[in-house]
């Protein structure tokens, strides 16, 4: 269990290389969308626990989180979280300033959603395109609550292990730190990792498709 609930160095570096390239196509797309420039990075990336995830993140911060469903090379739920004060700057981001205070929060919950799925499947489909394999994903789920609630919103009492990445938003006006959660049961994580050592095999002999 602890041989597979870590990673080398070689294989975190080359997920943050995929997730870095994922990243950088959603901040392409949300700079299109709100006609600012919109940079994110993925700076760090391990495996950890669910429990040990919501730990870290902290038990009083509310959180807005977007999961979706994905099966396929692997089974996972995706997970994107922001601080609840942060969704708010994102909202207000993408519909202007024109919209009153008051009304943001009945836009809060399609455009969290746009931004999950703008993030979710761009980081998946660079997945997919670097393992050459197919991932399909659900609609976003869209919820707020504490790191407990938005990781594990059925209580349910098994502890399975989590890729947690953190993505650093880079917006005109300030800077929002996020996070990107793939649950996995103990197969999805050893899927996981042997197509990321397969990545790695191809990498090595440049038969890597252009992420790009």
């Amino acid at each position: 269990m602890i041989d597979e609930m870590s990673m080398s160095e070689l294989e975190a570096d080359s997920l943050m290389e995929i997730f870095n390239i994922g990243v950088g196509h959603a901040a392409a797309a949300m700079s299109s969308i709100v006609n600012e420039e919109v940079r994110m990075s993925v700076p760090s990336i391990r495996i950890t626990t669910r429990s040990e995830a919501a730990d870290e993140l902290g038990a009083g911060l509310s959180l807005c989180g977007i999961s979706q469903h994905y099966k396929g090379a692997y089974a996972t739920e995706a997970i994107l979280m922001f601080p609840e004060q942060a969704s708010f700057e994102i909202v207000r981001m993408m519909v202007g300033d024109l919209i009153p205070a008051d009304e943001l929060g009945e836009m809060e919950r399609e455009a969290m959603c746009e931004i999950g799925n703008i993030v979710l499947n761009a980081c998946v489909g660079t997945l997919a395109n670097m393992f050459e394999k197919e991932l399909e994903g659900s609609l976003p789920v869209f919820r707020v609550g504490s790191s407990e609630q938005i990781l594990n919103p059925e209580q349910d009492s098994i502890d399975p292990p989590v890729l947690m990445l953190r993505i650093d938003f880079s917006l005109e006006r300030q800077q929002i730190e996020g996070y990107l959660a793939f649950i996995l049961d103990m197969t999805a994580l050893r899927d996981l990792r042997e197509q990321v050592r397969l990545y790695i095999e191809r990498l090595e002999s440049g038969m890597v498709p252009d992420g790009l």
